[in-house]
């Protein structure tokens, strides 16, 4: 069995890496093809550090256009679409493995649909507040096999017509190296990057929401006067690259103040650290939903982009606006509010994933009863 693997965000390595990790144990033949912001030396070049682990990288596609706006966000698409078809020509997997819900992952899944190899999707079927949750789905349909994270998700799969062969709900495998402990220490940070996290922090992500690419400042401005009224360090990772990035990166440079520390990118390990130690995790990232969870993390989560997600009882949403967002941190970093959250669980699964999808992958017969999909109404 051989594996292709897309990858272009840092996110996505987040789900792929410990599925890549036990098909090395296991002697599984795979090849990662990066592209996207992987590529891009500002936001973090997470290429070199993939390379620099040992993975098998078997191709690195340059696709993003500058101006970060919608019309370039759409020729970067078509861009990596023309290039993504040679490279499954040439490597000739078994299987094509997606992730999640960005354009590229939707290009990549076009792609293979057409040249009739078979696609694998991780984190399908759930819902979000943007055009993501739109390709999500539109990857669904082109996919053969879908790997829910929880059954709410899996229901919506066979709701909108996937057979119930094609169907798994395996967890989220992004969780898997959150249980075993790959990530760094209270020391390795604080040595690292001169920040005790043994004391109180915020960690703060924000991307933009494509659809409101106009306001991404305006809401950068009245997140970063919220999390300013509280006295503790802020750890901001800088944004993606779609649309409204720019404005994002703009703006909070220009409110920066002393007691902040920005990252244009952090190893998934040390990402993790800081999440684990952080006080809470306040912005729009799926990581407030998906991982915060495990470490019973409050998430303060602003805003649309992750609109009709499941969530657990770590996160508190809210508008943004400074009132509301500054009483939604008060809330989070409360006594009350954490002692609660001795029994929060994560509705994404139990870190065992990458186990349950190889196991999958292996045992599914690749013929007509796979490629030639069905839809059940």
């Amino acid at each position: 069995m051989k594996l292709l693997f897309l990858n272009g965000s840092r996110g996505e390595w987040g789900y792929i890496r410990p599925i890549i990790d036990l098909c090395i144990a296991r002697r599984i033949d795979y090849g990662v093809c990066a592209t996207n912001m992987v590529l891009l030396s500002n936001h973090g070049a997470l290429i070199d550090e993939i390379k620099a682990q040992g993975y098998r990288v078997c191709d690195d596609i340059f696709m993003s256009l500058e101006g970060h706006s919608h019309v370039t966000m759409v020729k970067s698409l078509g861009i990596f679409l023309t290039s993504f078809v040679e490279t499954i020509n040439r490597e000739k997997p078994d299987w094509l493995i997606l992730a999640g819900d960005r354009g590229e992952q939707l290009m990549g899944a076009v792609a293979a649909a057409y040249t009739y190899t078979p696609v694998a999707h991780i984190q399908a079927g759930e819902r979000s507040g943007n055009i993501d949750g739109v390709a999500r789905h539109a990857i669904g349909k082109f996919a053969h096999l879908h790997f829910a994270a929880n059954q709410d998700a899996a229901d919506r799969l066979a709701r909108l017509g996937e057979e119930p062969f094609r169907i798994h709900n395996v967890g989220a495998p992004q969780l898997d190296e959150l249980v075993s402990g790959d990530i760094a220490g209270p020391a390795d940070l604080t040595s690292r990057y001169d920040l005790d996290v043994t004391a109180p922090y915020l960690l703060a992500v924000l991307h933009p929401v494509t659809e409101e690419m106009d306001l991404a400042a305006t809401q950068v401005a009245a997140m970063t006067s919220a999390v300013g009224h509280f006295n503790m360090p802020k750890v901001w990772i800088l944004p993606n690259n779609d649309a409204g990035s720019h404005a994002v990166r703009q703006a909070l440079f220009l409110h920066r103040k002393s007691d902040t520390l920005i990252f244009d990118n952090l190893s998934r390990r040390d990402y993790l650290g800081f999440l684990r130690h952080a006080t809470a995790i306040v912005g729009n990232s799926s990581s407030g939903l998906l991982e915060a969870p495990t470490f019973k993390i409050p998430a303060v989560n602003l805003g649309r982009r992750q609109a009709d997600r499941v969530q657990g009882s770590n996160v508190i949403n809210a508008p943004f606006e400074v009132d509301a967002i500054s009483a939604a941190i008060k809330k989070a970093i409360s006594r009350e509010f954490n002692d609660v959250l001795t029994a929060c669980e994560n509705p994404y699964g139990d870190g065992c994933s990458a186990q349950r999808i190889l196991d999958i992958l292996s045992a599914m017969p690749i013929d007509d009863r796979l490629l030639v999909k069905r839809l059940t109404y």
